[in-house]
């Protein structure tokens, strides 16, 4: 980290304050600071710590992450800055810095807490906006991304789904009625690919202030990314604000339209809206077994695995309301 802080700063820089913020098996995020030649400097380090194999995960490399934020920040998208992306002298393996945004991604605290108030109401629209010079983005050369359809992120869930043997009706049911009513193709566009509380950056004053976390970037249908921050789950507590727990539907298209997107469907949202919770309910699921077969010992995964139940509850309501 020390030869990391030369390059960022210049001879003589020092690294300070470094802290872990957040990581798994695989993936490590650590706030940092650079005193350099410019003065001191916030940034956040984002590291992979075990193999990699681009063929088979369903991530993105970090250097694809940091090609695409780049790519997007530079069609003005609300993206951090890269500063570096680690080579081998820096010694951190498959890492990139960026520059540190300021503001809050927990979305209990988006959804509820007094000093959003103000710019709550606005947040939906924003979020519509952002998504336009994302999807708008032509990705670099040479990065190879997945493409992703409606029956392609079926077929995959219901494979998943099936090997683990379970007998869920709700989610059968759900397979089922997505399997009939899969909206026509369109031209596929760049997707962030996760973009939901958590991974976008809120500034109570401002709105939204940066999107984050671009590891699950594809190609893909433009209402998918719509349909994720519509999934109940990413609500928390507020399923009467469809959008995050702040919005309507209505704010989130019209933001989107008025940024040049082209025009979509309530309908197609909501097919990717159920598509969303059906996936999350499967996620859910391989969890808990993984937890309860003993491949995972980390008390993370139960309790993330019992809200599968929580899927099927939404996955009710979205069937009896039809798209």
């Amino acid at each position: 980290m020390e030869r990391l802080a030369e390059r960022l700063g210049g001879a003589g820089a020092s690294l300070t304050e470094a802290q872990r913020l957040s990581g798994g098996a695989s993936m490590e995020t650590w706030a940092f600071g650079v005193d350099g030649q410019g003065g001191r400097e916030s940034l956040i380090l984002r590291r992979r710590s075990a193999p990699f194999d681009a063929e088979t995960a369903r991530s993105v490399s970090l250097a694809t992450e940091a090609a695409l934020i780049q790519a997007t920040g530079a069609n003005g998208a609300r993206a951090p800055k890269v500063r570096h992306v680690c080579d081998a002298a820096d010694g951190l393996g498959e890492a990139y810095v960026m520059v540190r945004v300021g503001g809050e991604t927990l979305g209990k605290r988006i959804t509820s807490d007094p000093r959003f108030d103000a710019i709550r109401p606005r947040l939906a629209r924003q979020c519509g906006e952002v998504l336009v010079p994302i999807h708008a983005t032509q990705p670099p050369a040479g990065l190879n991304l997945k493409t992703v359809d409606a029956n392609l992120e079926l077929d995959r869930y219901e494979e998943v789904y099936r090997a683990t043997g379970a007998e869920r009706p709700i989610l059968e049911l759900a397979f089922q009625y997505l399997r009939r009513h899969t909206p026509p193709p369109v031209e596929p566009t760049l997707l962030h690919g996760d973009f939901r509380n958590g991974n976008i950056m809120f500034d109570p004053e401002i709105g939204v202030a940066a999107v984050l976390d671009w590891e699950l970037a594809h190609i893909g249908d433009p209402a998918e990314d719509m349909g994720w921050i519509c999934t109940n789950s990413w609500r928390f507590g507020r399923p009467d604000r469809p959008v995050g727990g702040f919005g309507a539907y209505e704010d989130l298209l019209a933001g989107y339209a008025a940024a040049g997107g082209r025009p979509i469907e309530l309908s197609r949202v909501r097919f990717w809206q159920m598509l969303g919770s059906l996936r999350w309910g499967v996620m859910c699921l391989t969890m808990y077994l993984s937890w309860r077969d003993g491949l995972e010992k980390s008390v993370e995964r139960p309790m993330i695995g019992r809200r599968v139940s929580e899927t099927e509850a939404d996955l009710v309501v979205l069937l009896e309301e039809g798209l």
